[in-house]
């Protein structure tokens, strides 16, 4: 939250583009046609694209009725590909005709040296051609075709392998040691060791299939809290599929929200400048209407960026010259919370980061926040880590598994809270876009390196805590244009932005792309919409009627713009705004609104 002024995040860290060389050496006679449905004829049958990336469609064509369309989105460049059963030391030519913008074509699992080649532009078709030798063990390769990161959809035809066929394709076997990992109360991770021969692997649950990985692990997501689930997976190829393993059972956990059961089902949460004015002006606790259910307290701030020291105070006089006593303050705490009301400590903001790089700033980190919650009677704790707060380090890959100190050293701290003030503690978090939703396409300074370390870097964070986590209400505002689900750019400022950014969080997204790291979505009763309040509490502001736009179609499915969302939430918790403060500046527009508005 910008106490000064509007923060614009820009997104940083293009990655560069590598050029191939392309490899043109003579073809040689092939023996006969080795890859199944290069035409695409039989849709995509025999063909595995990346992320759902690849289609069929009807025109533009090469030859036949049919051509492949793959788009590139965000850290997947659409790649689709098939595995076909080769000779040893034996010689093949791979060609096909490909249409667009940095277009490869290529082969894996040689055994001698795997080649590509591509085009960087072919406005209309344009035949590729490549040849490679086996070596002496390979008995199966590879080919595939894949567009480049950032680049419209391309087009890809008459795929084929001329060479000599090798021995057919067994069905693999049937696969053991499936494991279910610790579940959430939404999720279950499951792991097996690889089977030889396999490209995939299926996942069922209770006898039906509702997945597919290409590696050894796999999560089931969008599972009922405190319910057993059966899992079995089978083993994969173009030959068939095989049996289906033994089954494992696991239970998800009851959850709970971090206390958010006692808030109302519809919540309002509203940020109180109560250390500073901001030029909104001081609003007294006192004077805070009862349409706000959660109160945070902006903000706690450490004594220095590293220390994990947090301090808060009320306004100074010379700053707010209407603000209460200590003793008032505290009184009108009370009283709220008498009337239902949670009042929480929010820590960080814009101006103050908080990097918790070492064990000891994390301990201080707990006692100190302890001291302020005790010191006023407050309810929990907001996180609302901003700037360079977060980061990921260089090879800090996975959110499900972090290893970058301020990121695991902050995910003990919430839990030692959490383990000592019990199950009525109630965690909130306010991270900004950057940190969530482009995780979708960008996670920490990514493959390649180049990109900004803090991509994304609130997922793990809020995965390792979502079983604790009253209630998260990201930022929609003060943010660049970031991508929904249907690979779309979406800018703030009206429903359609607050629709997709919603939408990812409830559905869950595959961080970076990568599907075998899905980010489960979360209980709609533990996601609120933030917003501004007015035209000067940030960019972004959004008026009531599209705000209400909002609400219906993530609530009602009613009065859905261009993006279409994945589920209905009737359950969602409600909104969030900065601030109170500035929605008093505007005559309570924004809560007034939120009030009015027909949640049935």
């Amino acid at each position: 939250m910008d106490r000064t002024r509007p923060l614009n995040l820009l997104l940083a860290g293009a990655l560069a583009l590598g050029g191939l060389a392309a490899l043109s050496p003579a073809a040689q006679a092939a023996d006969s046609e080795l890859a199944r449905n290069g035409g695409f004829e039989a849709g995509l049958d025999g063909w595995s694209c990346t992320g759902g990336s690849g289609t069929v469609v009807p025109s533009p064509v090469h030859g036949g009725t049919k051509a492949l369309q793959a788009t590139p989105a965000g850290s997947d460049n659409a790649k689709c590909s098939q595995t076909i059963t080769v000779k040893p030391q034996s010689t093949y030519t791979l060609s096909g005709w490909v249409r667009g913008s940095y277009v490869y074509l290529g082969v894996t699992g040689t055994g001698t040296t795997d080649v590509s080649t591509w085009t960087q532009s072919a406005p209309d078709w344009q035949k590729l051609s490549t040849t490679f030798t086996t070596g002496a063990n390979t008995t199966s390769v590879t080919v595939y075709t894949h567009g480049w990161y950032g680049t419209p959809a391309y087009q890809a035809d008459d795929l084929s392998l001329f060479g000599p066929g090798g021995a057919p394709v067994e069905i693999p076997a049937t696969p053991t040691g499936l494991a279910a990992g610790s579940p959430t109360s939404t999720s279950v991770p499951l792991t097996w060791p690889a089977v030889a021969g396999a490209t995939s692997y299926k996942v069922y649950r209770g006898g039906t299939a509702v997945g597919t990985a290409t590696g050894t692990s796999y999560t089931a997501t969008g599972l009922t809290p405190n319910t057993a689930y059966s899992f079995q997976i089978s083993a994969v190829n173009s030959a068939g599929e095989s049996a289906r393993s033994t089954a494992v059972s696991a239970t998800t956990t009851s959850g709970g929200g971090g206390g958010g059961g006692e808030l109302p089902a519809r919540a309002l949460v509203g940020y109180l400048h109560a250390s500073f004015a901001n030029g909104s002006g001081y609003t007294r606790m006192a004077d805070v209407p009862d349409s706000w259910d959660v109160i945070n307290l902006a903000f706690g701030e450490p004594t220095s960026v590293t220390s994990g020291d947090i301090r808060f105070k009320l306004c100074p006089v010379a700053e707010c010259p209407n603000v209460e006593s200590e003793a008032d303050f505290k009184a009108a705490i009370k009283a709220k919370q008498a009337a239902g009301k949670k009042v929480l400590i929010s820590i960080g903001g814009q101006n103050g980061q908080v990097q918790l790089a070492t064990t000891a700033a994390r301990d201080t980190f707990v006692s100190s926040v302890s001291k302020i919650i005790d010191d006023y009677g407050l309810d929990g704790l907001d996180i609302d880590f901003e700037g360079h707060s977060l980061s990921l380090q260089t090879g800090d890959t996975d959110f499900r598994s972090p290893t970058s100190p301020v990121i695991v050293n902050l995910i003990q701290a919430v839990k030692t809270l959490k383990a000592k003030y019990g199950a009525k503690f109630v965690l909130t978090m306010a991270p900004e876009t950057f940190f969530v939703q482009l995780g979708y396409q960008y996670y920490g300074s990514g493959p390649w390196g180049g990109q900004d370390p803090r991509a994304g870097a609130y997922l793990p964070v809020i995965h390792a805590l979502r079983d604790d986590l009253t209630l998260l209400h990201v930022q929609d505002y003060n943010s660049g244009s970031i991508m929904g689900l249907d690979n779309q750019y979406h800018s703030m400022g009206g429903a359609d932005f607050h629709i997709a950014m919603t939408d990812m969080l409830l559905t869950g997204f595959p961080v970076a792309g990568n599907t075998e790291r899905f980010f489960p979505g979360l209980r709609p009763d533990q996601v609120a919409i933030g917003l501004p309040s007015s035209t000067q509490a940030g960019n972004g502001h959004t008026s009531p009627t599209e705000v209400d736009k909002a609400l219906d179609c993530l609530t009602k499915k009613q009065n859905c713009g261009t993006y279409q969302t994945h589920g209905t939430w009737s359950s969602l918790r409600g909104l969030m705004t900065w601030s109170i403060n500035w929605d008093r500046f505007n005559q309570w527009e924004f809560s007034r609104n939120f009030d009015a508005y027909n949640w049935s």
